[in-house]
């Protein structure tokens, strides 16, 4: 095996792979993954963190070690990528940070927004408008939560590119477009706000969500479960069940940890946002922020 370190997610890792895996296409996929991937030599005499080895797709751990099996033809793809990053949300979950499905930007003021919502919500697009208004983009889609050393809760960067579908050409799939201007770093989290943008919604509104519902309560938990969960990456298909293997990556003590982050949330300003269109939810945010 030949042993890396792994930089993915804003977390560091050693991880051990097999000798000769050709990893070119899983450095490719970079720019799809918070913190990006990055293989750098690593020392062979410490125990890994991750092991990856090639055959029948299986996950198991033992001790501190997640040990994938895939595939030979899938370990040297950009699966490898996004696999490794799946199992490492175990170690990222102890360092006190989380990957959620959202979307994430700074405001003017340097704090940051998280935008969340179902696919086809409007984050992107919204982002997209709030960025030509003199916002920061700051991950789209996937973006890591935590808290700092201080217990400040922030946003680290997420993915740095942004599926964005061309209007001429409703039907070609969507390219992905780099995120400009983008963060450097971690901002403090000032705002959630849960989004619905659509041409039905004629009344702007923007209204508050705390006290949380039971519903939304629900909704948080889901979403920081989720990546630890790996139910986002199944890696055996259909065989057995429907979504593949649940990881056994999560613990009692990570579960308290995510209660603790969502009441932290509800200490935050949290609203919902509904608009007819992108353009009058950046409109609507932004005339709340220089309020």
């Amino acid at each position: 095996m030949s042993v890396y370190r792994l930089v993915t997610g804003h977390v560091c890792a050693r991880l051990a792979l097999p000798e000769q895996l050709d990893t070119r296409t899983a450095r490719g996929a970079e720019r799809a993954l918070p913190g990006g991937w990055t293989l750098t030599a690593g020392p062979a005499t410490e125990a890994a963190d991750i092991e990856v080895t090639t055959g029948a797709a299986a996950v198991t751990v033992a001790a501190e070690t997640v040990r994938l099996r895939l595939p030979a033809d899938v370990a040297a793809s950009d699966t490898l990528a996004y696999v490794t990053y799946t199992a490492l949300e175990r170690a990222r979950q102890q360092q006190r940070k989380v990957t959620v499905h959202a979307t994430a930007l700074m405001a003017p003021d340097g704090r940051a927004v998280l935008l969340l919502g179902a696919k086809g919500a409007g984050k992107t697009s919204t982002a997209l408008a709030l960025a030509t208004r003199g916002w920061t983009h700051a991950g789209d889609d996937l973006v890591v939560l935590g808290e700092m050393d201080d217990g400040t809760v922030a946003v680290w960067p997420g993915k740095p590119a942004a599926a964005v579908r061309d209007p001429a050409r409703p039907l070609a799939p969507k390219p992905q477009q780099a995120l400009k201007p983008f963060a450097a770093g971690p901002a403090p989290l000032a705002r959630v706000v849960r989004m619905a943008v659509h041409p039905a919604l004629e009344t702007a509104s923007l209204t508050p969500a705390v006290p949380l519902s039971v519903n939304e309560r629900l909704r948080l938990h889901e979403m920081l479960g989720r990546y630890i969960s790996g139910l986002p990456t199944p890696i055996t298909g259909v065989t057995g069940v429907p979504y593949g293997p649940v990881w056994p990556l999560d613990t009692p003590a990570l579960a308290r940890w995510r209660s603790h982050v969502i009441a932290r949330l509800a200490d935050c300003r949290f609203d919902y946002l509904h608009a007819s269109g992108p353009a009058t939810a950046a409109d609507l945010l932004t005339k709340e922020e220089a309020g």
